[in-house]
C-alpha cells in the first residue's frame, strides 16, 4: 500500500503550472510554483517543520512543550498542524490587520491567538514581535520559533524549494521571482538556485512601507520608508536575520492596490486561487518585463491560498471601501451589489396621490416607477406629489395618472457606470435597471451614482 503515515509526509514537491493569461505580453515562459498544494495551504509549512524537527534534535524543544511565535497567519498554521501530531501546544500573536479568516483558522486548530496592533515599532512591547518573545520567556517549557531570525528558515528552502525548482525546470530557470518577507523563502531558494548558475537573476517583490529595498541597495534601515501598508505576508519594518542580500539582483515595489487586483486577476484568467503576495508577485513581474526575452523561464512562488482573504481582496464591500476598483470599469451590476435599497418599488397608475406620498415619505424616496397591469408607464416625483397636495389638499384622493411623467430610462445591468453617469446629468434623476438573467428590476438614483464615483 502506498500512503503517508500522517499529514507531515504531504509537505513538498508542489507543482509548477505554467501561467498563460494573467502574465499579458510578457515573452518569456512563466511558472508558478503552486505552494496552495501543501497541507496549511502554504509554502511557510516547509519552514515551520524544518525549526521544529530542528528545535527538537537541538533540546530546545521538549516533550509536552508549547509554541509561541509571532506570524502573520501562515507560519503559524504550519507550526499549529506540525504541533497537532508531535503533541506540543500553540501560542500565537499576529496583528490587526491580519484577515479575520487567517485567525479562525489558526484556532481551529486548537491554537491560542493574540493579536497585537500593526502600527506600532517592532521594540514596542506591544507589538507581536514584542509580545511573543515576552510569553516565551514567561512560559514554562516554552519554545520561541523566531522565524525572522531562526536560519532554519531559509535552509528548509535550500533544502526542498530549491531543489524542487531545479529538477522540474531541468535547470532552464532563469529568473526567481518572490514576494520578500521574513527572508526565508527567497535566500533559501536563492542559495541553492545560484550555486547550481550564479547568473539566475532573484528579483524580490516588496511592498510602499516597507524598508528592505532600501535598505538592500544602501545597507541603510531608514525609517522615513516605513509606513502602514495592507499587503499581508510581504514588506518588513527591521531586517530579519534570515536575508543574504548579497543573493537578491533586485527589489521592486508594488502597491497595496495593483497586488490586491491582480491577485483577482489570477484567480478569474488561470483558474488558480492564491493569496495577496501571489499578486504582488505577477504586478511587479509584469513590472519588470522588459527585461525578459523570450527564451526566459520564470519561476514565481505562489505562497498560500485565497481562502486566507474571503473577507478582503475576494469581499468587492472591502475592495470598494479601500478605493482599489477601478471606477471606470464599474457597472450597474456593481452598484446594485454595493446599495441596500435598489430593488424596485412600484405604484400602480390608479393609485392615489396620497398612497404615493405615504410611499415616499416612508421609504425617503424622489421617484416612483408607475405601473399599468404590471408594465412601467411612468414616474411620479416627490416634488410633483407635494406640490399638487400643497396647491389643493383634495387632490389626495386623486389617481397617480394625473400628474405622472414619462417613464425613466431602462438599462441592462451591464451599463457602464460612465453611462449611467450621462443618463442621469439632466432632467433624468434615476435610472431604471433590469437583470435578465436574474429577471429582476432596479433604481439607481443620481445620489447612487455619484456616492460610489467620489469613494
Amino acid at each position: 500500500m502506498s500512503y503517508c503515515k500522517n499529514i507531515l509526509e504531504t509537505i513538498g514537491n508542489t507543482p509548477l503550472v505554467q501561467l498563460n493569461k494573467v502574465i499579458g505580453d510578457i515573452p518569456a515562459t512563466v511558472l508558478a510554483k503552486v505552494e496552495t498544494f501543501n497541507p496549511g495551504n502554504s509554502i511557510k509549512d516547509r519552514m515551520a517543520l524544518k525549526m521544529i524537527e530542528d528545535a527538537e534534535k537541538s533540546g530546545k524543544l521538549k516533550p509536552g512543550g508549547t509554541i509561541v511565535e509571532g506570524t502573520s497567519g501562515n507560519t503559524g498554521m504550519g507550526l499549529a498542524i506540525a504541533a497537532i501530531i508531535k503533541g506540543y501546544k500553540c501560542i500565537f500573536t499576529t496583528t490587526d490587520k491580519q484577515s479575520k479568516e487567517k485567525v479562525d483558522a489558526l484556532r481551529a486548530f486548537g491554537a491560542e491567538v493574540i493579536v497585537c496592533p500593526t502600527n506600532v515599532e517592532p521594540e514596542d512591547p506591544r507589538s507581536y514581535y514584542s509580545v511573543s518573545a515576552r510569553l516565551s520567556r514567561e512560559i514554562p517549557n516554552s519554545y520561541y520559533p523566531n522565524q525572522y531570525d531562526n536560519l532554519s528558515n531559509r535552509m528548509a528552502h535550500y533544502e526542498q524549494t530549491g531543489p524542487e525548482i531545479w529538477e522540474q525546470t531541468e535547470g532552464k530557470i532563469t529568473h526567481l521571482v518572490v514576494g520578500a518577507g521574513t527572508g526565508g523563502t527567497i535566500t533559501g531558494t536563492a542559495m541553492f538556485l545560484k550555486e547550481k548558475n550564479p547568473a539566475i537573476k532573484v528579483w524580490a517583490m516588496d511592498t510602499y512601507g516597507s524598508a528592505l529595498k532600501k535598505y538592500h541597495e544602501t545597507g541603510v534601515l531608514d525609517k522615513n520608508e516605513i509606513y502602514p501598508y495592507v499587503t499581508e505576508g510581504i514588506g518588513e519594518d527591521f531586517i530579519p536575520q534570515n536575508y543574504d542580500f548579497s543573493l537578491i539582483d533586485h527589489f521592486e515595489k508594488v502597491t497595496d492596490k495593483d497586488g490586491a487586483l491582480m491577485t483577482r486577476e489570477i484567480c478569474r484568467q488561470e483558474g488558480i486561487w492564491v493569496g495577496y503576495s501571489a499578486g504582488t508577485a505577477i504586478a511587479g513581474l509584469i513590472q519588470l518585463k522588459d527585461q525578459l526575452k523570450k527564451d526566459d523561464v520564470v519561476v514565481v512562488i505562489f505562497h498560500d491560498h485565497g481562502t486566507r482573504y474571503l473577507g478582503k481582496i475576494f469581499n468587492d464591500e472591502w475592495m470598494r471601501k479601500m478605493g482599489y476598483f477601478d471606477k471606470k470599469g464599474f457597472t450597474a451590476a456593481d452598484i446594485v451589489s454595493s446599495r441596500k435599497n435598489v430593488e424596485l418599488l412600484t405604484i400602480d397608475k390608479k393609485d392615489t396621490i396620497s398612497k404615493a406620498m405615504k410611499m415616499i415619505t416612508e421609504n425617503n424616496f424622489s421617484q416612483i416607477p408607475v405601473t399599468s397591469d404590471n408594465r412601467i408607464v411612468g414616474s411620479i416625483y416627490e416634488k410633483l406629489v407635494f406640490d399638487k397636495i400643497l396647491s389643493n389638499p383634495d387632490s389626495k384622493n386623486e389617481s397617480i395618472e394625473s400628474i405622472m411623467k414619462e417613464a425613466l430610462p431602462f438599462v441592462d445591468i451591464s451599463t457602464s457606470i460612465d453611462t449611467l453617469a450621462k443618463m442621469v446629468s439632466g432632467d433624468n434623476e434615476a435610472v431604471l435597471v433590469k437583470d435578465f438573467k436574474q429577471d429582476k428590476n432596479y433604481i439607481i438614483t443620481r445620489f447612487d451614482i455619484a456616492d460610489i464615483m467620489a469613494k
